[in-house]
């Protein structure tokens, strides 16, 4: 009987040819590598606004959109300190996800008691985000396709058929999938949807210019201020006077000095391939158009783009001492290199095919793998991070709760201790580095121990502290 092959940190493959398929790929994001909406023009002295939002990704623009739509004469400005979409939004791998929980094993673990009803709120805030894609016309290439869950290793195939769901093995199993890699799988149809997240972005943009938001580019704000009852937002060439603010910053070094410690910046990596010819598809038995996901704590998302490329990233985590974010952190040829090998583990058939794209992007992780928002300033400033790599449509959800809260509404969203239940801090340097590069040598051996958790990850949940790749 032939063994399946696994994935590993050891590389399977000629180190040469792994370079040679990598050789010329653009560092830009493959959705960002496209022709870019015009510029917006950056804040040039002082202006007032009835709600500021900070930050011109997923969340802030769902948080100015929905703004606008529950009061259109709301005076809404929205500041970003690069380009909007620029970061975490426009380099996903562009899943949309309607859990909020990251699942409900997660779910359970955190907030049993009220899982039902996150549940009911997840569905309505999924369905509320492809509503308001078709209603502004936005082409953001959504595609309610579903996405098909893999197992990899034995004990997955075990955990899928205990989760109750049809699990494909076989013919069923090749149907959908041919890669070696694969040992069984359940196609999950509802609640998963596929977009392009730098048109995503882009739309919102446009959608939210066309209900009046005043927005701003390249217009960071250094430090807030209380001052007669308004926030100042001071930027380098001005400033923004509001009496509400919305910080929608993700894993950038948050403004309020409370965050600094409930989230850490963690990089994840993804490659794009040249397009795949029908024939090539079809020998490796993916026709449709779903995404995949693999279900090991150090775990793979692949999709196909609207010219049938495949997107493959995950795996790694990588955290960087002190917290930081920078430029050069996008890219990290150790990581290309294992994805790659990984890539054609999985896809043997297609060796020789090269990858037209390569890059890195920052994941606002919490211990509780979930978002939070809250206030500060007596009410005055709301916040919204903590997504852990399920933003694409979660934001949109935790862009409601930080309105609500910022209108001092008790909702289905406020009433429940999930949006606000602060995670686990994680600690300050020099203790964060070890502590993660622990933690993640604890989930690789989870995954080599057929599942089986140690006695550290076991520690850190019972303290609700979580940790995936």
């Amino acid at each position: 009987m032939t063994r399946n092959p696994t994935y590993g940190h050891e590389l399977r493959h000629d180190p040469a040819d792994l370079r040679r398929s990598l050789s010329g790929a653009s560092t830009v994001p493959f959705w960002l590598d496209t022709a870019h909406p015009d510029p917006l023009p950056a804040l040039s002295g002082r202006t007032t606004a009835d709600l500021l939002v900070v930050g011109g990704g997923f969340c802030g623009l769902w948080t100015a959109l929905q703004a606008k739509e529950r009061d259109p004469d709301r005076d809404v400005v929205l500041v970003e300190a690069k380009r909007v979409g620029w970061a975490a939004s426009g380099r996903n791998g562009g899943f949309v996800e309607a859990s909020l929980t990251h699942g409900r094993d997660n779910g359970r673990r955190h907030f049993a008691a009220e899982l039902d009803a996150i549940d009911a709120l997840a569905t309505a805030n999924f369905e509320g985000f492809a509503e308001t894609i078709e209603r502004y016309g936005i082409d953001a290439e959504y595609e309610a396709t579903g996405v098909l869950s893999v197992a990899t290793e034995p004990h997955q195939v075990e955990e899928l058929r205990a989760g109750g769901a049809s699990v494909l093995e076989g013919d069923a199993l090749a149907a959908v999938t041919r890669s070696p890699v694969v040992r069984g799988a359940v196609m999950h149809r509802e609640g998963g949807a596929l977009v392009n997240p730098a048109k995503l972005a882009w739309g919102l943009r446009e959608a939210c210019a066309r209900l009046g938001v005043r927005m701003f580019e390249n217009t960071p704000v250094e430090r807030l201020t209380r001052t007669a009852g308004r926030v100042i937002a001071r930027t380098p060439r001005g400033a923004v006077a509001a009496d509400k603010v919305a910080l929608a910053t993700n894993g950038f070094p948050p403004l309020l000095k409370r965050l600094a410690l409930r989230t850490v910046p963690i990089y994840d990596y993804v490659l794009v391939t040249e397009p795949l010819t029908h024939a090539q598809l079809q020998e490796i038995g993916w026709v449709g158009r779903f995404g995949m996901s693999d279900n090991s704590r150090q775990f793979h998302y692949y999709r196909k783009t609207a010219d049938n490329r495949i997107l493959w990233g995950g795996y790694d985590a990588v955290y960087h001492a002190g917290r930081r974010v920078r430029p050069a952190y996008d890219q990290r040829p150790e990581t290309f290199e294992r994805l790659a090998d990984h890539f054609f583990t999985a896809y043997p058939q297609l060796r020789g095919l090269r990858f037209t794209h390569k890059w890195g992007g920052m994941i606002d992780m919490s211990t509780k793998f979930v978002s939070f928002q809250g206030t500060a300033m007596d009410g005055a400033v709301a916040y919204s991070l903590g997504y852990t790599g399920l933003g694409v449509a979660a934001t949109r959800f935790g862009a409601a709760v930080m309105l609500d809260l910022l209108a001092g509404e008790t909702t289905s969203r406020t009433a429940l201790a999930f949006p606000t239940t602060k995670p686990f801090p994680i600690p300050p340097e020099p203790i964060a580095y070890p502590a993660i590069q622990t933690m993640r040598r604890a989930i690789a051996r989870s995954d080599a121990n057929g599942g089986k958790d140690g006695a550290l990850i076991r520690i850190a949940e019972a303290f609700g502290i979580g940790f995936d790749s």
